[in-house]
Formats: C-alpha cells, sequence, structure tokens
C-alpha cells in the first residue's frame, strides 16, 4: 500500500496519515492516485452526505462559482436566509448563526451559554460536559472535551466546565446540587470521537426536563451525527425534544466547509452586533452547498435511506461479529455505528485499506462507520464482507 513514500517536508506533522493518496470519488467509491478502489465507509469523516460527485450537487456548485464565491457579512447573503429558514424549519428552533466548522460552532455555543450567564448576574458560569466528549481543538472546545490525551500539553485549560458520566441523571444532579453558577448541559446525542456512544432516548428527556426546571440552556452537538445520519433529521428528535442551541457542520455542506449554530427562543436573542462574527461563515458557496444538500436529502429520500440501509448494516455486523469473544458491542443507529473490540484496534484502519475499504477506529477500540447517506443495503453487505474477516483474524477467531 505504499503510495506515498514519505509525508511532505513543507506540512506540520500532525496527522497520521495512511499511505493513501486519493484522486476521485464516485458515489461510495474513491480511486488513489494508483488506480487503486476504495468502498468509502468514512465519508471524509461523515462530511460526504450525498457520496461524491453527486449529480445534482456538482452542478450546483459550478453554477455558484461562476456568480459568486465569497463576499462578506458585511452585506445580505440570500442563501443564507433560504438556509436558516430551511434549518429553522426541520429544527423547530428560531434562529441561526453561520461559520465555517464544527469547532466554530461549538465555540459560539460555548459562548452563547456564559453571554447567558452573563445577562442573569452570573459572574462565573459553569457548563455541564460529558466524560469522553469531543467538541474540537480550540483551547475553549479542548476543555470541554473530556479526552486526556487530545489535552495533554495544552494547559491550562479553560476552566468553568464539570464533568459528568453519560446516560446519569442522578450523578447530573449530584456535580451540580446547590451550584447558582451552572447555566447549560453541552452533549452530543451519539458521541463520535468518543466511541459511537448514544445518549439514551430517557436520558435526553430527562436533561431536558432539568434544563427547564433550573433555566440552564440545553446545548445539544449534533456535528457528526446529525444532518440525517440517524435516520431523522437530527439524532435528538428520536427523543421528542428540542435544545435551546445546537451546533452543525461537517455533513450540512457534502463537503464544502460550513458550520451553523441553530437557537431557539432562549438563547436566539443572546448575541447582539459585535459580541461574535467570522469571515468565512455564511459565504455564498457554503451557503449554496447547505441548501442544495438539504434540497437533495428530501427529494431522494435520503433519511429514509440512512435508517433502512443503516439497519440492515448493523444486522449484518450483529450477524457476522457478534458471538465473537472479542467483540464487546455493536452500538450506534442509522448510518452511525461502531463496533467495539475488547482490545486496541488501530491496525484495521490500514488493514481495511489495504482490503479496500476506508473506515477509522476511535478510541484506540472502536471500529467507527459513517459511510455517505446514499449507501445502498448492497455497499452495506460489501463492508461487511470486507470487515468482518479482518476483525476474526484480527482477534484470532
Amino acid at each position: 500500500m505504499a503510495l506515498i513514500e514519505a509525508a511532505s517536508p513543507h506540512t506540520m506533522n500532525t496527522y497520521g496519515r495512511l499511505p493513501i493518496a486519493l484522486a476521485r470519488g464516485q458515489g461510495v467509491r474513491v480511486w488513489d492516485v494508483n488506480g487503486k478502489q476504495y468502498l468509502d465507509a468514512l465519508a471524509g469523516i461523515a462530511v460526504n452526505t450525498l457520496g461524491h460527485n453527486h449529480p445534482k450537487l456538482v452542478p450546483a456548485l459550478q453554477d455558484q462559482i461562476a456568480k459568486i464565491i465569497h463576499s462578506s457579512n458585511y452585506y445580505h447573503v440570500p442563501n443564507q436566509e433560504r438556509l436558516a429558514a430551511k434549518l429553522v424549519e426541520l429544527s423547530g428552533m428560531t434562529n441561526v448563526f453561520f461559520c465555517s466548522t464544527g469547532l466554530e460552532a461549538n465555540e459560539a455555543a460555548i459562548k452563547l451559554a456564559r453571554k447567558y450567564g452573563h445577562d442573569r448576574g452570573i459572574d462565573r458560569p459553569e457548563i455541564v460536559v460529558y466524560q469522553n466528549a469531543f467538541h474540537g481543538r480550540s483551547i475553549a472546545t479542548l476543555s470541554a472535551t473530556g479526552n486526556e490525551k487530545v489535552q495533554k500539553g495544552f494547559g491550562p485549560l479553560v476552566e468553568g466546565f464539570i464533568r459528568v458520566p453519560l446516560n446519569d441523571i442522578e450523578a447530573l444532579k449530584a456535580a451540580t446540587a446547590g451550584n447558582k453558577n451552572v447555566v447549560a448541559v453541552f452533549l452530543e446525542t451519539i458521541q463520535g470521537e468518543g466511541g459511537v456512544n448514544p445518549m439514551r432516548i430517557e436520558y435526553l428527556q430527562e436533561v431536558r426536563l432539568l434544563c427547564d426546571q433550573r433555566e440552564w440552556l440545553l446545548m445539544i452537538d449534533e456535528v457528526q451525527c446529525g444532518m440525517g445520519r440517524t435516520g431523522k433529521w437530527f439524532a435528538h428528535q428520536w427523543a421528542g425534544i428540542v435544545p435551546d442551541v445546537m451546533p452543525l457542520a461537517k455533513g450540512l455542506g457534502s463537503g464544502v466547509p460550513i458550520g451553523a449554530v441553530v437557537a431557539g427562543p432562549k438563547a436566539a436573542n443572546i448575541f447582539q452586533p459585535g459580541n461574535h462574527g467570522t469571515t468565512f461563515g455564511g459565504n455564498p458557496l457554503a451557503m449554496r452547498a447547505g441548501v442544495e444538500t438539504i434540497r437533495i436529502m428530501e427529494e431522494d429520500g435520503l433519511l429514509e435511506n440512512a435508517a433502512r440501509v443503516g439497519a440492515h448494516l448493523k444486522g449484518a455486523l450483529a450477524r457476522e461479529l457478534g458471538g465473537l469473544k472479542g467483540v464487546t458491542e455493536i452500538r450506534g443507529q442509522g448510518l452511525m455505528l461502531g463496533v467495539e473490540l475488547a482490545k486496541p484496534c488501530g491496525v484495521l484502519t490500514s488493514r481495511a485499506a489495504e482490503n479496500g475499504l476506508l473506515i477509522s477506529v476511535t478510541a484506540d477500540n472502536v471500529i467507527r462507520l459513517i459511510p455517505s447517506l446514499i449507501l445502498t443495503e448492497a455497499d452495506a453487505d460489501e463492508i461487511v464482507a470486507i470487515l468482518a474477516p479482518l476483525v476474526r483474524e484480527f482477534l484470532g477467531e
């Protein structure tokens, strides 16, 4: 698999890359510079919602590039209004701020929570966050993240975060008992980088109720699990709740960098002119990508597809791997699935690539499958046909 002999001497050594350089893609397939084909079960880390070279998306982006790529937020961008209106309609919330990445969206959510606290006379606002969470790599989002390995070497971290375990409402109540500085609870409906760890529906409902009772903001990070990946537009909708703040990114633009913070009535008017901003956020190209991505998802029934094909894929994984001694759990929903093994399995990323399958391993021992939402049942079967023998061999079964 030695396609690229060495890392470039001119780029920072920040990624443990595989020796692969991708040249083109079509649907859920990609080809490297040597012509080798891969089935893409990573989708740019849950970004390429519509796969590669989608026949409806590409002409729309070409049309937009020929018109205007970037202006700035000194001026109105008509597609900002269109995309904001659509996100409000889909979420049941009220207002949107556009940025360029999930990190930026989560940073804005943290700022919203702190300003919410200060506006209520709280000088040192605190936000509840979770074990194994991942919200980004800026100093503030890194501080909210629950991964010491990622945080190491970047202290002192930002204060004002209270960390609790997943799916334990009594632990949340105990950690915040008598604390008048708490302003928000910040969670991922399904943790992505933390190992594909879902929040239970009952727990999400309990947290929503607690936030209402205590006048906290419920902030749900849907950067990785949102935009139809679980079979609903946003993963928390399976619990029948609506958050106060919802960061989005990744799949919203099908590969064009985009981020958004959707806010409900409790948070929609916290930011005033001058409180927050962005250079690239909300640019005409990104907004067109977002508008077209949602339009195509609706036209092509991709939420239903994600639910149906995801259930098929999960069932096939359970049949092939569920009984193996070294397989701890198969979990997730729709096309966001994790296979947890009993030992670190990072080597499977390169072994899968050698066999024509692109996956990732997260949290050291969880195989993560987050393919494009256009995946078919036949594609899902192919994923399992390649992956299952590799896992069996790895576990010595």
